[in-house]
């Protein structure tokens, strides 16, 4: 079994993806073992408690420096025995210490087509915003590995998405959330949980069984 933290800021849908998939049987040897939120009094501990899953809060504002931050985080996270860190909407920078301890088993979801509207200040509705902007026909959404570059690490998995003629910001965010993020990551999560990827030469492999 690998033992697998999620990292959250906000309200958790991306979260109850991964808790879904795990109910449905769809982690295969992973289990939600823990959850750490940067902030208090957000959505996501609600959804971990509904399930059972203990969760824990680290504040970002009680720590002066990124570096003091991230130590707080891999402590936490080497006492649990985490095997596999997933950032699902996790809004707070971390430092070397936790690619370090978590060499290619970070993964986070993006909401677009890495490298488009990628990188630093392109997150939440930021994103749809700038792919409106382009006229773009189609978005989707990545989820990849986690490195000290911004939204630059090896990619695992992608699912374009259409753009409709009308479509705002939050209409295009919930439809790439439900048409790609929420199939993606549990997919991405089982891939890693039962080691059937690995990252060769900088590029994610997947075993043919999981293709």
């Amino acid at each position: 079994m690998k033992r697998i933290a999620v990292l959250v800021s906000g309200g958790g849908t991306n979260l109850q993806a991964l808790i879904d998939a795990e109910e449905r049987g769809e982690l295969g040897s992973g289990k939600i073992s823990l959850v750490i939120s940067s902030k208090p009094d957000v959505y996501a501990l609600t959804r971990a408690e509904k399930h059972g899953i203990p969760a824990s809060v680290i504040p970002r504002r009680d720590y002066d420096s990124i570096a003091d931050y991230t130590q707080a985080l891999v402590l936490k996270l080497r006492k649990e025995r985490i095997d596999l860190v997933v950032l699902a909407g996790f809004l707070t920078i971390i430092d070397e210490q936790m690619y370090d301890s978590f060499p290619n088993k970070i993964l986070n979801v993006h909401p677009a087509l890495i490298p488009s509207f990628c990188g630093k200040g392109y997150y939440g509705l930021h994103v749809h915003e700038a792919a409106l902007a382009k006229g773009v026909k189609v978005s989707g959404a990545t989820v990849h590995i986690v490195t000290p570059e911004c939204d630059a690490g090896p990619i695992v998995l992608q699912k374009a998405v259409e753009v409709m003629e009308d479509d705002t910001p939050e209409t295009l965010q919930r439809r790439i959330m439900e048409e790609a993020e929420w199939q993606l990551l549990p997919r991405a999560v089982r891939l890693f949980a039962d080691d059937d990827a690995e990252v060769i030469d900088g590029k994610v492999i997947i075993k043919e069984k999981r293709q």
